[in-house]
């Protein structure tokens, strides 16, 4: 999608402080941090949210579970424990329109989150 910040960062063309890559997803730190490990984990293929994931995207959707699950035992949180958010929609904190997962961790986390 043009324009879109993440589809940018996923192809290379906005610098990020990239700590995963294959050829489906990119996973990056995020600017804005909330916690001492918050890590984004997003496919290269636009896909605008939650809402918008088809059949065809099941692959990819679950892919994005497991890369955050490898990235937090690279960052050494997995066993201590970590948080997976997905927003979705503007009520919900959804800030880019861009499937994207959080993954937060490094602190203890409190509930309900907000």
């Amino acid at each position: 999608m043009d324009g879109c910040i993440f589809c940018k960062i996923g192809k290379r063309e906005i610098e990020s402080m990239v700590v995963y890559e294959d050829k489906d997803v990119i996973v990056f730190r995020d600017i804005n941090p909330q916690a001492p490990v918050h890590i984004l984990v997003i496919p290269k293929k636009h896909v605008a949210g939650l809402n918008d994931i088809t059949a065809d995207d099941q692959m990819l959707a679950g892919k994005l579970i497991l890369v955050a699950q490898k990235v937090a035992r690279q960052e050494k949180i997995s066993e201590s424990g970590y948080r997976l958010v997905i927003n979705s929609g503007e009520d919900a904190g959804q800030a880019v329109q861009h499937l994207h997962v959080h993954l937060l961790g490094g602190r203890r986390m409190k509930w309900p989150p907000g």
